[in-house]
């Protein structure tokens, strides 16, 4: 993964427009507690990100723009925040590799978009596995079991809210990964950067 100075500049000003993002949207939606504001935020970063790799068209320019954004992350106000960090980094690494196999093409950027968003789901679990060991998984089973309890749901709803969460994430990555190829395309082909491809 080695960039000459332009491509460094541009992974530089992507990777900052991203960790922009998180400290001023990604302040506000959570001091709001807006529903979903992780969401959100993964769209448009992702975007961003994506739209970089088209003025950064070599493999691993993704991952660095996830990796400057998480550590402009650190700088956050809050400190050091390892979860969310872990989180851009993974999904950086998630379309970069998508895009290396699907390549970069309007149906490869959404492809990417897609997977990358579909991190954030099982991210919290992973994580938390991974500092508190195993045991939290059956707890948060156990929490989920009596919280239907309570609500009188059945095994059935529970499985169908789960696939309507996985699928909002899904298509908002791919709607992501959409919006970068048309908005970035014609941005970085007036530059010189990209050929005319759909």
């Amino acid at each position: 993964m080695r960039f000459g100075l332009r491509s460094l500049v541009y992974v530089g000003v992507f990777g900052a427009l991203w960790g922009g993002l998180e400290a001023t949207l990604g302040a506000a939606l959570h001091a709001l507690r807006i529903p979903f504001a992780g969401l959100v935020l993964g769209s448009a970063g992702m975007t961003i990100a994506l739209i970089g790799r088209l003025f950064v068209p070599r493999a691993g320019s993704l991952l660095a723009i996830g990796i400057v954004t998480a550590l402009l992350k650190a700088f956050s106000v809050g400190g050091f925040v390892f979860s969310p960090m872990l989180a851009i980094v993974v999904e950086s690494a998630i379309a970069e590799a998508v895009v290396l196999a699907a390549g970069t093409r309007r149906a490869g950027f959404v492809a990417a978009g897609a997977a990358a968003l579909a991190w954030p789901v099982v991210h919290p679990l992973v994580t938390q596995t991974l500092i508190a060991g195993r045991g939290v998984l059956a707890v948060y089973l156990e929490m989920v079991r009596g919280l239907m309890r309570w609500l009188g749901l059945e095994a059935g709803a529970l499985a169908g809210a789960l696939a309507v969460f996985v699928a909002l994430h899904v298509s908002a990555g791919a709607l992501a990964g959409w919006l970068a190829w048309e908005a970035g395309h014609g941005a970085a082909r007036r530059a010189g950067r990209v050929e005319n491809v759909r």
